[in-house]
């Protein structure tokens, strides 16, 4: 399992780059890199490492929000770690009793590092084909799928029709 624990997040957009790179990590600085600017119909492009790319922002539905994570090695104390010796004395009454104990799951902690409301897919020599992308297909696909699977408070998915 996972908790995530917000820390002053900044707001961003991330990009989605036609590029691999063998790199994880900070740069000393990014305007040597990277300085996307937009052109005369307002649409994102930039030159980077010797090739043209031309952005196509994809906004996020207005009911989601994205987050910029970045995992730990922290983890939540499990029930056991917090209370004290008392509820130990318990467990092992409650263990002769022949009563099951539940299983601890481990719960890792992310830091929340950002958020946005868009994401921009970059594309060689044009505009990303919005129905042929697989990222962009795929953000959409993934949003009608968490839609579909919604249940709201009467028990019925968002995504299915009555009568």
């Amino acid at each position: 399992m996972l908790s995530i624990h917000a820390s002053s997040p900044e707001k961003t957009t991330p990009n989605l780059l036609p590029a691999r790179i063998n790199h994880n990590g900070a740069i000393p600085s990014t305007n040597q890199y990277w300085k996307p600017e937009n052109d005369d119909k307002g649409n994102p492009h930039v030159y980077f490492r010797g090739r043209h790319l031309h952005g196509t922002t994809l906004p996020l539905p207005e009911n989601y929000t994205g987050v910029v994570l970045q995992m730990t090695d922290k983890t939540l104390p499990t029930q056991s770690e917090s209370q004290s010796q008392n509820h130990e004395s318990n467990a092992q009454e409650d263990e002769e009793e022949g009563e099951d104990e539940t299983e601890q799951v481990e719960v890792k902690i992310a830091e929340q590092l950002g958020s946005f409301d868009e994401v921009v897919v970059w594309g060689h020599g044009g505009t990303v084909d919005e129905g042929e992308d697989v990222y962009v297909r795929g953000v959409r696909e993934w949003i009608g799928f968490a839609e579909a699977m919604h249940v709201d408070e009467e028990g019925e998915g968002e995504g299915t029709s009555t009568g």
